[in-house]
């Protein structure tokens, strides 16, 4: 899978000295760009805390990594996926959290029927919602006017920024 450019928190925010990763706990995670028949990308608004992100999550105990995008498609945007292209690996060092979150990420088209997301309480808690930008090009412009002052928040919209415009080239 391609490499691309780590996330540290001086790449979020100006004058940041990164805390050394050594005892970070770590976590895997499974996200895609899904594409519906139209080409409009899946994405996850987070109304609490004004911004958008793409679909995914954690990979648990006993799973593959697409093991893990399915169920999280499923639960997140209520529809099922082909995978159809990788986009890449990205990995993320969170010194507030003290974690190192890997992302694999997936282009991947939607099958059958679109129903309701199962978010879970968290998720609602935040204002999830879904949102189908129209193509790509939207999904950009969406991450970057993102305006969330959440520390999470921010390093999820450079990573999936990243995602999508590495995607991009692959469409």
């Amino acid at each position: 899978m391609n490499i691309l450019p780590t996330i540290r928190d001086s790449d979020l925010y100006e004058g940041v000295i990164d805390v050394d990763p050594n005892g970070f706990r770590t976590r895997t995670a499974a996200r895609a760009i899904v594409l519906d028949d139209l080409n409009q990308v899946a994405l996850l608004k987070v109304g609490n805390h004004n911004y958008y992100k793409l679909p995914g999550g954690g990979i648990e105990d006993g799973e593959d990594v697409k093991q893990a995008l399915a169920r999280e498609l499923l639960e997140e945007i209520g529809c099922k996926a082909q995978v159809i292209g990788e986009v890449g690996e990205i990995v993320q060092y969170l010194g507030e959290k003290q974690l190192k979150q890997t992302s694999y990420c997936y282009l991947a088209k939607q099958i059958g029927e679109k129903a309701e997301p199962n978010f879970t309480d968290e998720e609602l808690a935040n204002g999830f919602e879904i949102r189908w930008a129209k193509n790509i090009d939207e999904a950009i412009v969406l991450l970057e006017n993102s305006k969330t002052d959440d520390y999470s928040g921010t390093s999820i919209v450079k990573r999936d920024l990243t995602l999508l415009i590495a995607a991009k080239k692959l469409i």
